[in-house]
């Protein structure tokens, strides 16, 4: 017993002892800032093909590259010093072509009015972090779907990036025609996608950028870039970002268009960040940090719609600013104050042309699609509402839509299969929502 006492005290001692990791001595600091430096080159990227899509949602370029930066910095600042961890926050590949090419181009929003759902969705993913329910959506969602929602969105980007790049072109009689090789902007495209390819495999650091800054000098070489005038940039000038920046607007929207862009944003935004953010922590030793973290994001996601940008997302790319040794908020600052002084370099950013933006698109993409081997088709009334997502995101060109066909028939096929009482009853409730969805558009 005596000796049981005496280990008591050193125990909670030895429990209440902060990480030696978390510290900040000398040795540290330098490593959180080595960290912070790793991250922003490795997502700097962002602000370049963020606004290059949020330009065909009628967002400014030189508006979308500003609104990009503030949101990214603002992400950062607030991961660093609410959630305490070296994670990254910036605009989503993936959801930035939602927001683009399935609310505006698709569902007809404006791109004030797209703004509003993101501020909104971002209200919606603040009360779930604060409960449980962010646990229970993603227990409800099979995995399969899940995944399945990646990949879909993987290919979407990768028709947009082709798209983009002059690769392919519509066509009348064939839906999709494919352009000439010999076509300068083509070749560009191509020629940039596989030196992007090899750096990423090489590993070479700030791959991306550097396949960027590649593309765009091939583009010049080959005089494929449209001229300043003709892009609509007149500047640096900040008079473009004032029409932007707290523009967002639910004034001529239907209720119902905006409940489903809200509905499906934030589930989107939900799955994307959760299973990621859960995983980062793991890997920098702050599995601790999880609730704090998921706070942060969707305190960015709110502040996203007031910036002028679609929604931040905690980025894979915090994966590199951890490996070089992040284990801290102060990673994460760092990262956002160098965003903060890339305004400086905004003259420069607009000159990047879309070739070399397209093959980015079409990278990001290719990334995406390792999430299918988690999906077992053995199983056809799991496996088809999964295909399902996954070929009518692109093919429709709807993120939503391909969304709601692979829920909808997800539910439907168990029932007439006998195996209903498989799916969770708050399933039903959202393909439910997502049938009342299609009902609402026919009238």
């Amino acid at each position: 017993m005596d000796q049981q006492e005496k280990q008591r005290p050193s125990q909670k001692k030895e429990k209440s002892s902060p990480n030696p990791a978390t510290r900040l001595t000398p040795g540290n600091w330098r490593r959180e800032l080595l960290a912070g430096i790793v991250s922003f080159i490795a997502t700097v990227y962002i602000i370049i093909v963020n606004s290059s899509i949020l330009t065909d949602a009628g967002i400014p370029q030189e508006a979308g590259i500003i609104a990009t930066i503030l949101a990214s910095a603002a992400g950062c600042f607030m991961m660093g010093l609410w959630g305490k961890a070296p994670l990254v926050i910036v605009p989503g590949m993936g959801i930035n072509a939602m927001f683009t090419y399935t609310l505006v181009q698709g569902m007809g929003l404006t791109w004030q009015q797209a703004l509003a759902a993101v501020m909104i969705s971002g209200i919606c993913f603040f009360a779930i972090s604060m409960s449980s329910l962010v646990e229970k959506l993603r227990t409800t969602i099979p995995v399969s779907l899940q995944e399945a929602i990646s990949v879909g969105i993987g290919l979407l980007l990768v028709l947009i990036g082709l798209h983009k790049g002059g690769v392919i072109l519509p066509d009348q009689s064939s839906v999709i025609a494919v352009q000439s090789f010999t076509d300068p902007g083509v070749l560009v495209t191509l020629v940039t996608l596989a030196i992007t390819c090899i750096l990423y495999i090489r590993k070479v650091p700030g791959n991306l950028l550097l396949a960027i800054i590649g593309g765009t000098i091939l583009a010049y070489l080959f005089g494929t870039t449209p001229s300043k005038a003709a892009m609509g940039v007149e500047g640096s000038s900040w008079s473009s970002y004032a029409e932007v920046f707290g523009q967002l607007s639910v004034k001529g929207a239907s209720v119902t268009t905006m409940i489903v862009a809200v509905f499906s944003l934030t589930l989107v935004i939900v799955f994307e960040n959760v299973g990621l953010i859960n995983a980062q922590l793991k890997m920098s030793g702050r599995p601790e940090r999880f609730k704090r973290v998921t706070q942060a994001t969707s305190l960015s996601v709110f502040l996203s719609g007031i910036f002028g940008t679609s929604p931040t997302v905690s980025t894979v790319e915090s994966a590199a600013g951890i490996s070089a040794g992040g284990r801290t908020g102060w990673a994460s600052m760092t990262t956002g104050v160098l965003f903060l002084l890339s305004l400086i370099a905004m003259p420069i950013i607009t000159l990047v042309p879309d070739q070399a933006v397209a093959p980015i698109l079409i990278f990001i993409g290719g990334l995406m699609m390792p999430a299918v081997r988690h999906i077992s088709f053995e199983e056809l009334e799991k496996g088809l509402p999964a295909f399902f997502i996954i070929a009518f995101i692109p093919l429709m060109h709807s993120i939503v839509d391909g969304i709601a066909i692979g829920f909808i028939s997800y539910a439907l096929f168990h029932i007439a299969v006998g195996k209903w009482r498989e799916v969770k009853p708050l399933f039903y409730l959202i393909s439910l929502l997502f049938v009342m969805h299609f009902v609402l558009q026919t009238m």
